[in-house]
């Protein structure tokens, strides 16, 4: 059973771990709290980067002493493996913890086991708290983790569109901006900052030729850029196009590379295992319709974001294209889980049921 301060702790790891999102893959983003004997807060962190401390040591370090006979509240089981860091069971042991609550069990196989390890020490370990929040906080993370386990190993795919509320990405005449508000494109700013990687067709670069950026509410470019994937068949993007500057890294994965689905075109799902084996676990496509599509046919969208602006145009290029579905009873069932107001606009996110 835990107590009042060790919930209110962890409500605020999680918090603190939401610091990490788009700058720990491929490690999950983690938050930690230490309560001191008496139950108050002498030490909190997070996991900041891939390679650096892990949040339980960063936590143990601004505790220093009065962590001993405390309790270390962290939002994933410790992991109890040696990689580029040491194992943070073995830090919680020296540091004379004598109570850990976390909220999910690591579902790496490599890192698991924490929790017993601890026990076998004589620490008192409670887990599943605050359990739905925390899977919440790092669902892109523990999704790509839980199937790489299983054999599938491949990102948690987010698909972002921006749409009138008729569901049109364009008007007739083919423009498209801007569809959705400053405050949204904004707000985008921010989604791109949370992710591994930028995916994109490379239609939308001929057409469009974007950038593909994270930048800061200041306009400039942010220090950490995700990678930028084009989906290019037969390697048409052009050499001058922005995104082979120098402002991010790049990819131009084709059909040669990867090899082709059933139409000809790059095949996605090796695409997903080259993306996880380049370290990407939450990835962001912001390519047209036709592109979602293909995603969406192939079982391949964990996550929708839609701006829906408060416009019509009766007319004009739809958000998503042909999927595959050909009857209502195909249709992809979402769950809304969060709907909010972003200047004029509606940010919808929702997941695919039975994901």
């Amino acid at each position: 059973m835990v107590t009042a301060a060790e919930d209110a702790a962890m409500a605020h790891a999680i918090e603190l771990a939401s610091r990490g999102l788009g700058t720990t893959s491929p490690n999950p983003v983690v938050g930690c709290v230490i309560l001191d004997a008496n139950g108050e807060v002498v030490g909190e962190g997070f996991h900041a980067y891939a390679g650096g401390p892990h949040a339980e040591v960063r936590a143990l370090a601004e505790a220093g002493e009065r962590a001993r006979g405390g309790t270390a509240v962290v939002t994933m089981e410790p992991c109890d493996h040696v990689g580029r860091t040491g194992p943070c069971t073995q830090a919680l042991i020296r540091a004379g913890i004598a109570r850990v609550v976390f909220g999910v069990h690591d579902p790496n196989p490599v890192a698991a086991g924490g929790a017993e390890t601890l026990r076998s020490h004589g620490i008192d370990v409670e887990g599943g708290v605050r359990a739905a929040e925390v899977q919440a906080g790092n669902l892109a993370w523990l999704t790509a983790t839980r199937r790489a386990a299983a054999g599938d190993p491949r990102p948690f795919v987010i698909w972002k569109f921006a749409s009138t509320l008729d569901g049109r990405s364009a008007a007739l005449d083919g423009t498209s901006q801007w569809i959705s508000s400053p405050d949204a494109r904004l707000d985008v700013q921010d989604l791109r900052g949370s992710v591994d990687a930028i995916i994109v067709g490379v239609g939308t670069v001929l057409a469009d030729d974007p950038h593909l950026t994270y930048r800061t509410d200041a306009g400039a470019l942010a220090n950490r850029q995700p990678l930028r994937v084009i989906i290019d068949t037969h390697n048409r993007t052009p050499p001058d196009a922005r995104v082979r500057d120098g402002a991010a890294r790049t990819w131009v994965a084709t059909g040669a590379e990867l090899g082709f689905d059933r139409d000809g075109r790059v095949d996605l799902w090796a695409l997903g295992k080259a993306l996880y084996e380049r370290g990407c676990r939450r990835v962001l496509l912001e390519g047209g319709p036709t592109l979602a599509g293909a995603f969406l046919r192939e079982g391949l969208v964990d996550e929708v974001i839609g701006y829906v602006a408060p416009k019509l145009l009766g007319a004009g290029k739809p958000a998503l294209s042909t999927a595959g579905i050909v009857t209502i009873a195909e249709a992809v069932d979402l769950e809304i889980i969060d709907v909010r107001r972003v200047g004029p606009d509606l940010r919808i996110t929702a997941l695919p049921k039975g994901r």
